[in-house]
């Protein structure tokens, strides 16, 4: 396994993540993604170990709690061997302390969060989504205030935009607070809109990616083609509308390449797509979820090979899009690009 670092932190982590949002089950997303209990959630804990996959994810979101519940229980006996990752901030009820990034509803969360993973510390907290009804500092000071009590080592956000995440950087540079490490997104070969500006903002501010759904919302899995049905059994069917939309001819544009280099390496469709990401700049860890035992040892074979330069360049032509104003003319016109070169270079 790769380690890299973190952001500008001194945390390392794996190049390949575990996510825990299919153990325990409950409702209606969640029950489609998977259904993991303790006993199964050990096994899969036990093969991630195994290959130098140290880092679990998960949300107190993740089956109402249960996520955490049946992860910490995977864990006992070993908790130093792991880096635990998991989230706050979305709705866990209807009342009005029960959503939000304030400074008491923080508290909650990490207690309660703690509580459930059976630990005395969280090594990545990281927000859910962006209070607009609470000031940064409040919630900066509050998530300062945990780390130097030591119940989190290391913090993030997911899911912000630019100017969300670069204003509470803000507050902690001129407050003296604990910075964000990590931004947990959604980046994959159908979804390339981290490209514009979250990934400029974090290689300038030192704040890593952490990547969910890399195979873009289950659509990567080799199982969906051009012309063809839905595959029996998909979650697409029960997921699609809480996932990001995707429009199907890039998804058949990007699966047509996937399936030559699968040809071409002998690697899974999704052994290609995550390794894609890994060589993408300020990515530190790509989450990699797994239904079944199968399923977690066909994406580890992401790891300890590399694409060629050519195969990446036809993989980035498929899966380019026009970027939406004001990004655009950086990329197609000569004078912005002299001003700023990209950090990816553009496939011609």
């Amino acid at each position: 396994m790769e380690y890299r670092r973190l952001g500008a932190s001194g945390l390392h982590v794996p190049a390949l993540s575990f996510g825990a949002g299919t153990f325990g089950g409950r409702g209606p997303l969640f029950s489609a993604w998977g259904d993991t209990d303790t006993d199964q959630a050990r096994r899969m804990v036990d093969m991630a170990l195994d290959a130098g996959v140290n880092m679990f994810d998960s949300a107190d979101v993740y089956s109402d709690g249960e996520s955490e519940r049946v992860l910490g229980q995977a864990l006992k006996g070993r908790r130093e061997k792991a880096l635990i990752s998991t989230k706050a901030a979305l709705p866990m009820g209807d009342g009005p302390a029960d959503a939000g990034t304030g400074r008491a509803r923080l508290i909650r969360s990490v207690e309660a969060a703690l509580t459930r993973l059976g630990t005395d510390y969280i090594d990545l907290f990281q927000l859910h989504a962006f209070d607009a009804g609470t000031p940064v500092e409040e919630t900066v000071s509050a998530l300062d205030d945990l780390v130097k009590a030591g119940k989190l080592r290391y913090i993030g956000v997911s899911n912000f935009a630019g100017w969300q995440l670069m204003k509470s950087l803000a507050a902690a540079d001129a407050h003296g607070w604990t910075r964000y490490a990590a931004h947990q997104v959604y980046y994959s070969l159908v979804g390339r809109d981290y490209e514009w500006e979250l990934m400029p903002l974090g290689h300038d501010q030192g704040v890593g990616a952490v990547v969910w759904s890399p195979l873009g919302w289950g659509r990567l899995t080799g199982k969906i083609r051009r012309g063809q049905p839905l595959p029996e059994g998909s979650r697409l069917h029960e997921t699609a509308q809480w996932g990001p939309p995707v429009a199907d001819e890039l998804l058949y544009d990007v699966v047509d390449v996937l399936d030559e280099l699968s040809e071409e390496t002998g690697k899974t469709v999704p052994q290609i797509a995550l390794n894609w990401l890994l060589r993408r700049p300020t990515v530190a860890s790509v989450i990699i979820g797994a239904r079944n035992e199968r399923q977690l040892q066909d994406n580890l074979g992401a790891i300890g090979w590399e694409l060629t330069a050519d195969q990446v360049a036809r993989l980035d032509k498929a899966s380019g899009r026009t970027a939406p104003y004001p990004y655009y003319p950086y990329e197609s016109q000569e004078g912005f690009a002299r001003l700023n070169p990209p950090l990816i270079p553009v496939a011609e």
